[in-house]
């Protein structure tokens, strides 16, 4: 079991929290002391920038990357950057765990595509289309509000451009209509970095079963996310919810379609696995709810590396 955790928030708590400025080590849920109690094989680091917040969300995102690389130059025995499949490879090689650089909110490009390519030279491998508000590329589903906005004519070009350079495209937090567009328009498999089933938990930003089918017949994977409002009706994220998401997801879109995308230092706290060092409480609980190794294995990482070999 080498859990890859396709979205975290952690870069940006690192920021704002002036007590915790270590990645090595701090409070939050994710560290590489934790990382390493998990035996992370990757993590995926989104610089999430809101946009209603920031005059510059260009020049914010900037500075988060720089802040990314900072920690990773303190800590280059433990944790080195992985922009492709052959390099998480070689990083685990070494005994190092892997960084893979993202984005949450496609806003930050400015609507140019030089911006896109730009940051796809800085090592970032994949964008969450949009977060919670309309933006150059195309609409949120915040609330249902617009379920059926698609993507605009800029967000086909960057679907396009994703594709070309070889970066993972998000569709969480994207509108209905606007993950259609996607699958309509991708020539490689896309992600939903952190989102889960609708019909356990009726949330605008889980998937739908038909949005699952259309996602596992591309070929790509939902990260099964801990945000307690995503999963059910507990005051706490529970483990018997995620299995519960995860035992509809592969009813609907099979076992190749769940991959993790704990949004954690993003989701509320004080979950049942409340840090990425307690991953292995939902191994367990898979296995008790007769999960094979080989389905644990998937849904943890196998899932994951594979569409990262098809998209990286």
């Amino acid at each position: 079991m080498r859990p890859i955790d396709m979205h975290c928030d952690t870069v940006l708590r690192l920021m704002k929290d002036k007590e915790n400025l270590e990645l090595y080590e701090n409070d939050f849920s994710i560290d590489i002391k934790k990382m390493k109690k998990s035996n992370s094989l990757a993590q995926f680091f989104a610089m999430f920038v809101d946009l209603k917040e920031e005059k510059d969300p260009l020049e914010v995102c900037l500075e988060m990357i720089d802040k990314f690389y900072i920690e990773l130059e303190k800590n280059t025995t433990h944790i080195s950057l992985a922009t492709n499949y052959e390099e998480i490879l070689k990083n685990d090689s070494e005994g190092k765990m892997s960084a893979v650089l993202t984005i949450e909110e496609g806003g930050v490009i400015k609507g140019n595509l030089h911006n896109l390519r730009n940051f796809y030279r800085l090592g970032v491998r994949a964008i969450t289309l949009t977060w919670n508000f309309p933006n150059e590329i195309g609409f949120p589903n915040t609330n249902y509000e617009h379920k059926d906005k698609g993507l605009t004519s800029f967000g086909e070009e960057v679907v396009h451009e994703m594709n070309r350079l070889g970066m993972l495209i998000d569709v969480s937090h994207l509108s209905d209509k606007g993950l259609n567009d996607v699958a309509s328009l991708t020539s490689k498999p896309f992600i939903a970095s952190h989102s889960n089933a609708r019909s356990v938990k009726e949330h605008s930003r889980n998937l739908t079963d038909d949005m699952i089918r259309t996602l596992s017949e591309n070929g790509g994977v939902m990260g099964i996310c801990f945000e307690r409002n995503f999963l059910g009706e507990s005051e706490t994220a529970r483990v018997e919810d995620m299995v519960r998401h995860i035992k509809h997801i592969r009813n609907i879109g099979g076992i190749d379609v769940i991959a993790l995308g704990s949004d954690f230092d993003g989701c509320h706290p004080n979950g049942e696995i409340s840090n990425i060092g307690e991953i292995g409480k939902l191994a367990y609980s898979l296995k008790n709810n007769k999960f094979t190794e080989d389905e644990i294995d998937k849904i943890f990482y196998k899932n994951a590396m594979r569409v990262i070999k098809d998209v990286m």
